[in-house]
């Protein structure tokens, strides 16, 4: 009887949780997703746009009209000289598909990207004449489906 009186006299320790025991499993987050829809915003590509089209449709006013390059292009077009008779500005990127891809990037020391076109107008505004035309504008850096850049046929995470 002293045995039972004594261990009811024990206060009971921190009570223990097993974590081990969880029926459902959790859901695993996107954790790229960020990253991803970022840069697709940044292109104005159809997975961005298509995003943007079910977001309306959903009623969501907060979502960015254009995309990223088309804010960048607004902002710096016109361009204009000094005496204000002639302007350039730019519209309407459009990218060529990648030459390469990921594995022949990794495999030849390359950077994957796709060619970038922009229509560039050309205007003098004492005679009001435009010239306009599609130009090159450099090969634009693409992510991958992991989020990661090749770079010089590296894999870079920004």
């Amino acid at each position: 009887m002293a045995a039972s009186r004594n261990a009811s006299a024990v206060p009971a320790g921190p009570r223990r949780v097993s974590f081990a025991r969880i029926q459902e499993p959790l859901e695993v987050p996107d954790l790229l997703a960020l990253q991803t829809e970022s840069f697709d915003w940044l292109l104005g590509n159809e997975k961005w746009k298509g995003r943007v089209e079910a977001a309306r449709q959903a009623g969501r006013k907060d979502v960015p009209a254009q995309s990223g390059l088309e804010e960048i292009f607004e902002e710096i077009s016109p361009i204009e000289d000094f005496s204000g008779t002639m302007s350039l500005s730019f519209r309407d990127h459009r990218f060529e598909p990648p030459k390469y891809s990921v594995e022949e990037c990794k495999d030849k020391d390359m950077t994957y990207s796709a060619p970038m076109f922009v229509t560039a107008e050309f205007i003098n505004n004492t005679t009001g004449e435009i010239k306009s035309q599609t130009v090159f504008m450099g090969d634009f850096p693409l992510m991958t489906p992991k989020a990661t850049f090749i770079i010089n046929g590296t894999e870079r995470v920004v």
